[in-house]
């Protein structure tokens, strides 16, 4: 027998992949299926980016680079977060990473281990938990309740820190809810953790683009107080329809980049030299392909809540960023993974269960609103028929 490490028996999954490849599966069979499973945009990459890699491979740019990423594209992450939150960044703390899921194993990597507690939202994104419980290290989940409009509630956080605490891992705009956390609750937050000195912060600000009903984006680099413990999660998957191009960044304090860019060395070198140079076309080239895209989703936003909240037993909080609805379907009987198989395999209709994003995600599923109007209307009149039946029977 082959003897791996006990963590591999503790390690998780996404499970939007699983539901992915069944959905595929059905399609392929050729069963009609809707897909609101996938946190992905269903816009293309704009073209003046894919032009930008062309030209790069054209160029001649086959090779290695450095394991942090080309200075080009770590000096325009940082003119960007200068424009869009008027904070400077040294290009020094920047380090550009294959997909944001890297920057959360690092930064888990570095501070889980068997005694040690990591705190994490939940529902939030699964990885969190996987990547918390594979080093041993106890995940202690921070309730997300729709009552708080799915943000996440500072003294709730605060009173979960322990001795045992090494970080925080805080997600605003939030997967898979939509909560976005207001000023108030992370100055709060950000208060109350000078307690706690020792204590590193994880911000995933993925979403940090697509607020909307006249919500800001507050990010946690805006505060200089904890500057030296903050690490930063964002990239271009979500904001520029890039989710195939594997391109994230973090940024690192003084402490942790050069542990950061070892984890590199050791495991994916760099990321490809194509991609990154699609990378500063996208932060330097004409922003209006992002507002378009966040204005279309704000309208499909406003179709999936109306509708979501004229199904029978079904309710849906107004979701205030990213691309996802959280409806509660707590009094429709179903239980929430049930009822997402059920939707899939007899209404061809491809949801997550909330329990796959947490233990208080129970009562709850996901609808990723990254598809046409068309679909997720069409999405809503199955789910519609389909409860309707249920309830007949």
């Amino acid at each position: 027998m082959l003897k791996t490490i006990a963590g591999f028996d503790r390690i998780g999954e996404e499970n939007a992949f699983a539901v992915l490849a069944r959905a595929t599966a059905l399609a392929a069979s050729g069963r009609d299926i809707i897909n609101l499973g996938i946190g992905q945009p269903d816009f293309r990459t704009p073209e003046h980016i894919v032009e930008a890699a062309v030209k790069a491979l054209r160029d001649g740019h086959h090779g290695y680079t450095p394991a942090t990423g080309i200075l080009p594209l770590r000096e325009a992450v940082a003119a960007d977060i200068h424009r869009r939150l008027g904070t400077e960044v040294s290009p020094e703390r920047i380090t550009i990473v294959p997909g944001g899921k890297v920057t959360m194993f690092m930064a888990i990597l570095m501070f889980g281990e068997p005694g040690a507690e990591i705190l994490y939202p939940d529902p939030g994104f699964p990885i969190y938990r996987s990547m918390i419980e594979f080093t041993g290290a106890k995940a202690v989940p921070v309730p997300i309740r729709e009552e708080n409009g799915f943000a996440f509630s500072a003294d709730e956080t605060l009173a979960l820190i322990t001795p045992a605490t090494r970080l925080i891992i805080v997600n605003s705009p939030a997967n898979p809810t939509g909560g976005v956390t207001p000023k108030a609750e992370i100055d709060r937050l950000v208060a109350g953790l000078a307690r706690f000195p020792d204590v590193a912060i994880m911000s995933d600000e993925i979403y940090g683009q697509m607020v909307y009903d006249g919500e800001a984006h507050v990010s946690l680099l805006s505060y200089p107080e904890i500057r030296d413990r903050l690490i930063l999660l964002d990239g271009w998957s979500k904001t520029y329809a890039m989710t195939g191009w594997r391109m994230g960044f973090s940024i690192w304090p003084d402490r942790l980049y050069e542990m950061a860019r070892k984890l590199a060395v050791n495991s994916y070198s760099c990321v490809n030299a194509p991609a990154q140079f699609a990378g500063i076309a996208a932060l330097t080239g004409p922003q209006d392909c992002v507002a378009d895209m966040v204005a279309e989703f704000d309208r499909r936003r406003k179709v999936v809540v109306e509708g979501l909240n004229g199904l029978p037993d079904v309710t849906c909080a107004t979701p205030k960023g990213a691309f996802y609805a959280f409806p509660n379907i707590s009094k429709t009987g179903w239980k929430a993974k049930p009822l997402a198989s059920a939707l899939l395999e007899d209404a061809g209709v491809a949801t997550i269960g909330g329990p796959d994003f947490g233990v208080y995600g129970e009562g709850y599923i996901r609808l990723s609103y990254a598809n046409s109007t068309e679909n997720i209307l069409k999405a809503l009149e199955r789910i519609r028929a389909f409860l309707e039946r249920r309830n007949a029977a």
